[in-house]
């Protein structure tokens, strides 16, 4: 089960005048084990930051799903709340999630996470939405993991069952 890392990134960034500042940045990494989130982090941002950076603090998010919208790039953290009838006592449950979606203010945020969520089968209400400190959303990517494997005669489980 893959798992949203919140990752916070430090490195020394030279202004306009040519004087270095430290930056805090955080990214939200798709990962498996804090190890992976790390591993990430160093592959993805060692082209984009000049000089060293420092991996300050992991952590796991309560963030279940990523909404990205190619046109906005301030990320947005939204508090999704809906009701579940619970199927042993049938009391009903408040269930609620957090997700992050990019948009330009938080009227959009809105507009756009009701558009990702309206084929849900239950109500939902959206409470809160507030602007996030994310720079960037690193999401798992297939080819990646084709990468990281050993040379070998390597077939899908699937295939060998059949």
């Amino acid at each position: 089960m893959r798992i949203w890392f919140l990752c916070k990134v430090k490195y020394a960034k030279e202004t306009e005048e040519g004087l270095l500042k430290s930056i805090s940045e955080q990214y939200l990494v798709d990962a498996v084990s804090f190890t992976e989130a790390e591993a990430i982090l160093y592959d993805r941002l060692g082209s984009q930051i000049r000089g060293d950076f420092q991996v300050t603090g992991i952590s796991k998010s309560n963030i279940v799903d990523v909404f990205y919208y190619e046109d906005a790039d301030i990320w947005h953290k939204c508090k999704i709340t809906y009701l579940l009838a619970d199927g042993d006592s049938g009391k009903e449950k408040k269930v609620t999630q957090y997700m992050i979606v990019t948009a330009e203010d938080v009227k959009q945020a809105y507009e756009r996470i009701q558009e990702s969520l309206n084929n849900m089968l239950v109500s939902f209400r959206v409470p809160d939405i507030t602007e996030s400190s994310i720079v960037e959303v690193f999401p798992f990517e297939r080819d990646e993991v084709k990468d990281q494997l050993p040379p070998g005669n390597f077939r899908p489980v699937i295939q060998e069952e059949e």
